[in-house]
């Protein structure tokens, strides 16, 4: 990671950064899966969550001054409804969720450790926190012969359960958002990954 750094900066200190990264999030998430066809308004607006939540972290890589990559995070407690009602439905306590929201890195640097950066940082603002028993994430869920879907494309299940994350199934729910081959929003799948966090360090 020859000229990159990471910065861990809390949440309410996101507001320098905020165009950078909702440009950054705008730029990625046009690639599959998540076909994105998003707003710089809109990404500002999301990531005001971030801004508002005492105990949220970002986690940003840099080349030089650069924004390259970065990770969100916060308490589900601070997330919306949507976010929190799977885990209610199926007996989960939101309070005892760190939820790891999405990490974003331009494609010339991945392949280098940055997302592994991206885990522990997050990682670790749930266990410094300290009342946490699970990190979680989701992601969308495309059907494989999605005609957008490139022919080279290799889902991230195997990177996220050697990370010791599990895939749950029970904890779905969907989002909607503006494909860049349609011409209005639709809803689409999302199913959430866990990580229980009694063990310390390590992935």
């Amino acid at each position: 990671m020859s000229g990159i750094s990471i910065k861990h900066l809390p949440g309410p200190e996101l507001g320098p950064w905020l165009a950078d990264l909702a440009r950054l999030r705008i730029t990625v998430f046009r690639d599959f899966p998540y076909l994105y066809d998003g707003t710089a308004e809109y990404e500002e607006k999301y990531l005001q969550t971030y801004l508002r939540s005492a105990d949220s972290i970002v986690v940003l890589a840099l080349d030089g001054d650069k924004v390259i990559g970065a990770s969100t995070g916060l308490p589900m407690q601070d997330e919306t409804e949507e976010f929190q009602k799977p885990f209610m439905d199926q007996g989960y306590d939101p309070a005892r969720i760190f939820y790891c929201g999405e990490s974003v890195l331009l494609r010339d640097y991945r392949g280098k450790g940055i997302y592994k950066e991206f885990f522990l940082g997050r990682e670790g603002q749930a266990r410094k926190l300290g009342r946490f028993d699970y990190c979680s994430f989701c992601c969308v869920q495309r059907p494989d012969d999605h005609p957008l879907r490139p022919a080279d494309y290799v889902p991230l299940d195997a990177v996220w359960t050697k990370f010791g994350y599990v895939k749950h199934p029970e904890l779905k729910t969907s989002y909607s958002w503006k494909d860049v081959d349609q011409a209005e929003e639709t809803e689409k799948p999302m199913v959430f990954w866990m990580k229980p966090l009694a063990a310390e360090g390590g992935q």
